[in-house]
């Protein structure tokens, strides 16, 4: 069973959202500090702003949601939400620095589409046309 460090986790933040490594060590600290020693902690534990940080890391592949369903005394259903550390991913993350590089699959080709693949593939042209465009 891997264990995921703070270390490991602002690697992981920085590399895959691109911020700098300060910035991603406060929210891993803060990710952690939910977690505890746990792999899952359940929703109810945040708050709508502090939420916000889990939804960018789940969109980002290093967390995920997960609810379990019971049966209260009284026959009503009870849903529990939860979030679980994909600690795989964020490993695999930590240690690959090119993974905020976002691809997409299709037919079999991966094709870039992070920001700087698109500004990049763009020519002197479409470029002078944006600036043209904007100031008439």
């Amino acid at each position: 069973m891997s264990i995921i460090t703070l270390d490991i986790l602002s690697k992981a933040i920085a590399n895959r959202v691109g911020i700098d490594i300060e910035e991603a060590r406060r929210n891993a600290g803060f990710v952690l500090d939910i977690f505890g020693f746990a792999d899952r902690v359940i929703d109810n534990v945040l708050n709508n702003e502090d939420r916000q940080l889990f939804y960018l890391l789940e969109e980002e592949g290093m967390l995920t949601t997960d609810q379990e369903d019971t049966i209260l005394y009284d026959g009503r259903e009870w849903r529990t939400h939860y979030w679980v550390l994909k600690k795989k991913t964020i490993i695999r993350f930590a240690k690959n620095k090119n993974s905020c590089l976002k691809s997409v699959i299709s037919d079999k080709k991966i094709w870039d589409i992070s920001d700087r693949s698109i500004y990049d593939s763009l020519t002197e042209d479409n470029w002078a046309i944006r600036k043209r465009a904007k100031y008439e």
